[in-house]
């Protein structure tokens, strides 16, 4: 099956999804999936389309050596999007990085309506639109009869969304809690062990972990928009990052941190929703966990969820490590759901 794809945002992850998908191109034609990237839209970098496939690689490794995607002055973005109406593939989708915007989830949330509008399946690993407007867009999804996936918005490449989508069929997910940052967790670990606040940002930073503005990580803004995106569709929360109860991570938390260590304990920063009095309680906090609890054994780079569900109970799902490769990796799966969709479909 060939899949069409219209890339907007093009920073570190997608120009790693891109090579991705160079990486696996053989196990992607084993599935019967050939993708074509047929355009790239930037908001700093210009755009290009070209309808029968460009070389996306080669323009990934132009513009990490300060070159442009194309012309500054291209169409907008949506007007780009809608020329994937036009493309003759068997399936065609749009797969979104842009930047999250924590007030409102535009502009990715225009972006994705415009793709359903042009007939085309929307991945992306922006949190933006599933934080604020779930609902409203799964169901215009249904009624284009497209797929509306973001597995690489909350743990990077874990499949935590599809997990429960796949696995636990009539299953009640009654709540969560989980560290969800890796930020975050990583500079916490680094003040456990007296090494410098500024210094462990500017690593997660130089690896592309850390949001293009920091600021999202370290004042709990990313785990918010996270708890949002699982309330909103686990739990049918219909909520925004705006209304989870946030705490943040600074270098104030040094002596905490260690004093924590020294009492057996580990300082985390959590993000959790459940129901309480027919209520949706969501927050994002720092926490003393117990050594023991598995939230508490995450060092440095690791995630982990934890999902009361019933009656399968608690499940643990725990991410080792993570980085660029991890989140490319949620794109490319969702890619092959809406590759595996289709092909049912059209039967």
């Amino acid at each position: 099956m060939k899949i069409d794809i219209l890339l907007v945002g093009f920073g570190n992850v997608a120009r790693r999804f891109v090579t991705l998908l160079d990486e696996s191109r053989d196990a992607l034609t084993a599935l019967d999936i050939e993708p074509a990237i047929v355009g790239i839209v930037t908001r700093r970098h210009g755009g290009v389309y070209e309808a029968a496939g460009l070389d996306a690689v080669r323009a990934a490794r132009m513009l990490a050596e300060g070159g442009a995607v194309g012309p500054a002055s291209s169409p907008s973005t949506l007007e780009w999007i809608a020329r994937l109406r036009s493309q003759h593939a068997e399936t065609r989708a749009m797969v979104e990085t842009t930047t999250l915007d924590i007030r409102s989830g535009e502009p990715a949330i225009s972006h994705v309506r415009a793709a359903f509008a042009a007939g085309a399946h929307v991945v992306t690993a922006n949190k933006g639109p599933a934080a604020f407007a779930y609902g409203a867009l799964a169901r215009e999804a249904d009624a284009a009869g497209v797929s509306f996936l973001f597995e690489g918005a909350v743990m990077d490449g874990i499949p935590i969304l599809s997990f429960v989508r796949e696995t636990l069929p009539a299953a009640t997910i009654r709540g969560f809690r989980g560290v969800v940052n890796t930020t975050t967790n990583h500079i916490l670990n680094a003040l456990e062990q007296g090494e410098s606040f500024d210094r462990s940002l500017a690593d997660m930073q130089a690896a592309g972990v850390a949001e293009a503005d920091p600021s999202l990580d370290l004042e709990g803004w990313d785990a918010a928009a996270k708890t949002a995106v699982l309330a909103n569709v686990w739990l049918d929360a219909k909520i925004t990052p705006r209304e989870v109860r946030r705490q943040g991570v600074g270098p104030e938390l040094a002596d905490r941190a260690r004093a924590a260590v020294a009492a057996g304990r580990r300082l985390k920063l959590v993000a959790r929703a459940g129901r309480r009095g027919g209520a949706i309680d969501a927050a994002v906090e720092l926490l003393e966990l117990d050594a023991d609890d598995p939230l508490a054994m995450l060092d440095k780079d690791s995630n982990a969820l934890e999902i009361d569900s019933w009656p399968a109970g608690r499940i643990v799902v725990t991410q080792r490590d993570s980085g660029l490769e991890k989140t490319a990796y949620a794109l490319l799966s969702d890619l092959v759901t809406v590759a595996n969709r289709a092909k049912r479909t059209s039967r």
